[in-house]
């Protein structure tokens, strides 16, 4: 799913848009326990009470692909039957009436999350009649041909507030409100089939999470039965080290300069076609990069070689999982240097007189704690 169909979706999980009947639930503790399973109908609870666990469904459609929302893909085998798919596919088609099959799901998420407090886990279902959309980007609603009716899923922790003194309007005085369970928003969730092309895909899921470091590969297993990618902050993580690692005494400023710069080249080529779907780069892009920052061929065969080991076969990762495209950074144990991308070229490095330094270019308005100083030339002979 892209960005506009993640949109699309996310804008529909309202109570004045929906045409979801009824919220289901089920109140997890810390012992994995199930305290309570309930149905909430939509048309008779208070609006302010649905608006609550609509806004806790949407928030599954939030944050970056790649980072918080992650491709699931089934493999053919699986769709054409595995209990997994099935079970998912049951849940859609009975419109999740059926209590044994939510019962299921609900285990299996169970089984494989473990929070220290209580959570909560909420299910809907939703069938969306999608209007026609012309080449031109009109939209008519009286024209669909394609209903797509997809389930949510969202695990939600629930934690106890701070006692506080509250006031009691009918006595005039403050009093101890006492603690209350609050849900808060989803760790993580689900929705199914993808919404692809504006349309259903049975093949796609798309999971959540709110860490972009966690992916609940238990959860993700347990649920689809495929292997999720790393974790957005271990990509990176493992992405820098593999450049350290193959590229060796030849990993120069002026290399990382060029990688990171081709790579920000590439999200703001992106960002200004306003293609839909997301951008992927894959290691040949890397590995030209390198090629023509002078690392040796040898060097750059090996990056490609490790890349595979490291992040799969033919794999394609989101730029913004393994750069920063907002900053470029210089770090040694002490001293922290932040430009922007686009200025990276102002720092350089150099040896002098067998001392390793970092250099700032830094002709005008250069500020310590916010005063301006001036930076004197001391080859400059006095007049």
């Amino acid at each position: 799913m892209n960005e506009k169909e993640i949109g699309e979706i996310r804008r529909r999980t309202r109570r004045d848009r929906s045409n979801m009947t009824a919220i289901y639930g089920c109140y997890v503790n810390s012992q994995k326990e199930i305290i309570s399973e309930f149905r909430q109908s939509v048309g008779t609870m208070p609006e302010n009470e649905s608006e609550k666990y609509f806004t806790l469904l949407k928030k599954i459609l939030s944050g970056s692909i790649g980072k918080n929302l992650i491709d699931i893909t089934f493999r053919t085998a699986q769709v054409a039957g595995s209990p997994e798919h099935k079970l998912l596919m049951d849940l859609r088609s009975t419109a999740l009436k059926d209590e044994a099959l939510r019962l299921e799901l609900y285990q299996k998420i169970i089984d494989n999350v473990t929070f220290d407090e209580n959570y909560l886990i909420l299910l809907g279902l939703d069938s969306y009649d999608v209007p026609f959309k012309s080449k031109d980007g009109d939209t008519q609603a009286d024209a669909s041909n394609e209903t797509y009716t997809y389930l949510q899923c969202a695990v939600c922790p629930v934690k106890l507030t701070k006692s506080s003194l509250c006031y009691d309007g009918v006595n005039k005085e403050f009093h101890d409100g006492g603690t209350e369970h609050i849900a808060c928003p989803p760790e993580l969730g689900f929705l199914f089939p993808a919404f692809d092309n504006r349309a259903t895909n049975i093949y796609n899921a798309l999971f959540y999470t709110k860490s972009p470091k966690q992916i609940y590969e238990n959860v993700v297993d347990a649920l689809f039965k495929v292997e999720p990618p790393k974790p957005a902050a271990e990509q990176k993580t493992s992405f820098e080290a593999l450049l350290t690692r193959t590229v060796g005494d030849d990993c120069s400023l002026e290399v990382v300069q060029t990688v990171h710069e081709q790579l920000c080249q590439c999200i703001e080529i992106h960002k200004e076609s306003k293609v839909a779907d997301p951008l992927l780069v894959n290691k040949e892009q890397v590995k030209m990069a390198l090629t023509s920052s002078g690392v040796p061929e040898q060097k750059v065969a090996k990056f490609g070689v490790e890349f595979d080991e490291v992040f799969g076969n033919d794999a394609q990762l989101h730029p913004k999982n393994i750069i920063n495209n907002k900053r470029f950074e210089v770090k040694t144990p002490d001293v922290t240097i932040t430009v922007s991308p686009e200025c990276s070229d102002l720092i350089e490095t150099r040896v002098i007189g067998g001392v390793k330094y970092i250099m700032i270019c830094a002709d005008e308005n250069v500020e310590v704690n916010g005063v301006n100083i001036n930076i004197k030339d001391e080859n400059t002979v006095p007049v």
